[in-house]
């Protein structure tokens, strides 16, 4: 177990919050951003197409940024190694596990702001042609 003060705590809490930014970023780009449009096409055609399970799988992984986000996790662990409570293959467990649940939190609210975003954007186009309309008349 980590044998630390208040201190270490905070840093590995901290460490948690900022190491699940870039998690939910790739998990997001991947599998949402018009960058990667042609692939997640690809990905999807053969996530409901392919003969195989575990094709339709392996294909599935790269559509779903929840899904993703646990391989883009365990990457982010093998290259910081980062431990949560324990030094050991149950502190990899937890923070892997802790990193996901956060970076979806993020993914989440991005999601909620990105909807908000366009819905005012929509209304305000909506209002702006009703302006034209009513200085045509």
């Amino acid at each position: 177990m980590h044998v630390g003060s208040y201190q270490t705590f905070i840093v590995d809490i901290l460490s948690l919050f900022l190491l699940a930014i870039p998690v939910a970023c790739v998990a997001w780009t991947v599998t949402h951003e018009e960058i990667f449009r042609e692939p997640r096409e690809y990905c999807v055609k053969h996530s409901t197409n392919s003969g195989s399970i575990w094709a339709r799988k392996f294909f599935y992984m790269f559509t779903c940024e929840y899904c993703f986000s646990h391989y883009v996790t365990i990457i982010f662990l093998v290259i910081t190694k980062y431990t949560l409570i324990f030094n050991d293959w149950r502190g990899y467990l937890i923070s892997g596990f802790s990193i996901v649940w956060i970076a979806n939190m993020y993914m989440s609210i991005y999601a909620l702001l990105r909807q908000g975003i366009k819905k005012e954007k929509l209304e305000a186009e909506i209002k702006e042609k009703m302006l034209e309309e009513e200085e045509k008349k």
